[in-house]
């Protein structure tokens, strides 16, 4: 497969299919996942998930910083030409996530109880959060490395395989989630060991691309100063994740303060379908990622528009999609995850649907980060990623309880995204005109 001559849209949804397909199965193992948890466990399993998932949300977002950033580049550099950039771009991003992956399991296992006390962790969920953590800490360098093998592998013409990791992971997932939980009853303490074997399981898939023949990723000696690149580049996508921590611990806060461990279960499960939507989102971007950015190296102007556009085409339909589905169905959803108590069950399906009109601009919010990235615009990235991630949806999350009441907090994200969506959407306007003025272009 040749990024800058085969046709756009076959060779789109060919990476799309592959990316969405691993995507998807991710998120179909994460819901069976947390609905054996909740099951087993009630409502305190779901809320004993959400006050985890900043965790989740750091060390995916490290994955992606790296990842994506060097990710971005060493296409950039291959569509210019320059082989021996494209390798050091890799190297880095390799020896630093080696790293970051150190320093999350040290931070993480020295100072456990504090931090799952700041993201909302009382007396009785702390426990459960200690059980679930206690095998997963190992495993969290292997979350990290599945997004950097994983991008690093789609720009290097092997879309399939990352798939086939995450696919095969996740059945083992599935699997010892059941003989774990439920037939030696070790409840969340079980799925933390199976979530760890399926992530280690992933890895050592993604690694076999080293071994073949196709493989042109290798290791050099380069300078770290590259670092700041990466960084630089990779930071707008990562800060969807690392917002999505930050908003969990507001978000959670919050909740206890104004609503209770029932709302707060039902958050956990509204976190759960926006992970899924946001995972799918994912797709659509890494399948463009490595198009726009062998083109936009290589100055093709009108492949990238072209790829710009199927992007947007999908992700509206996936936003859609995800929306009318939460609005239909919030009572079978919750049932999915948990077993509800009458309160619970009262509650939930307005929140859910509030909550859920967010999707309708969540997937192209996501892919428009992605394209920025692509076409070195990084500026524009991050400002749409931290006003819809950390500054307006923050600010929305503390302001409106307190102004209109508890209830209103789940409208921060509706709002929140709706306008980084209009504010995107200009931005891609004036990219794709050609209007933008000099001070824009420098970005």
């Amino acid at each position: 497969m040749n990024l800058l001559t085969d046709k756009i849209r076959p060779m789109y949804f060919r990476y799309l299919i592959a990316a969405t397909g691993s995507a998807f199965v991710y998120s179909v193992f994460g819901i069976v996942d947390a609905a054996m948890i909740g099951n087993y466990h009630g409502p305190l399993g779901n809320a004993a998930l959400a006050v985890f998932s900043p965790i989740w949300a750091v060390a995916y977002c490290l994955g992606l910083l790296l990842g994506v950033g060097g990710g971005v580049l060493f296409g950039n550099a291959r569509g210019k030409g320059d082989e021996k950039s494209a390798q050091a771009y890799f190297s880095v991003t390799v020896l630093f996530g080696a790293i970051l992956s150190v320093l999350t399991v040290l931070i993480i296992g020295f100072f456990r109880i504090p931090l799952l006390r700041l993201f909302g962790g009382d007396d009785t969920l702390i426990p459960l959060c200690t059980d679930y953590l206690s095998w997963i800490l190992f495993a969290l360098p292997c979350c990290i490395f599945v997004n950097i093998w994983s991008s690093f592998l789609r720009t290097d013409g092997a879309p399939v395989l990352p798939a086939v990791a995450v696919i095969a992971g996740g059945c083992l997932n599935i699997l010892g989630d059941y003989l774990l939980i439920y037939r030696l009853d070790l409840g969340i303490r079980g799925a933390g060991i199976a979530t760890a074997a399926g992530l280690v399981l992933s890895n050592l898939i993604l690694l076999l691309h080293f071994l073949r023949k196709k493989n042109t990723l290798r290791l050099v000696k380069a300078r770290l100063g590259l670092l700041r690149e990466i960084v630089k580049n990779g930071f707008p996508t990562a800060v969807n994740d690392l917002a999505l921590g930050i908003l969990a611990i507001l978000f959670n806060r919050q909740i206890m303060i104004w609503l209770g461990t029932e709302a707060l279960a039902v958050y956990g499960i509204a976190t759960l379908i926006a992970t899924i939507v946001q995972c799918l989102a994912y797709g659509i971007g890494q399948a463009a990622q490595p198009i726009l950015s062998e083109n936009h190296g290589a100055a093709q102007a009108g492949r990238v528009k072209e790829c710009l556009r199927c992007g947007i085409e999908t992700s509206f339909v996936l936003g859609a999609a995800a929306a009318v589905l939460v609005f239909l169905l919030p009572e079978p959803l919750v049932r999915l995850f948990t077993d509800p108590t009458a309160e619970l069950l009262a509650i939930a399906p307005g929140i859910l649907r509030v909550y859920g009109l967010s999707f309708l601009f969540l997937p192209f919010n996501i892919f428009a980060t992605y394209y920025f990235q692509a076409i070195m615009k990084e500026r524009i990235a991050l400002a749409g990623s931290a006003a819809r991630g950390v500054v307006l949806s923050g600010a929305l999350v503390l302001l409106l309880p307190a102004v209109f009441g508890p209830g209103s907090i789940f409208w921060a994200m509706p709002v929140s995204e709706m306008t980084v969506c209009g504010f995107l959407l200009l931005f891609v306007r004036r990219q794709q005109q050609g209007s933008v003025t000099g001070e824009e272009d420098k970005r």
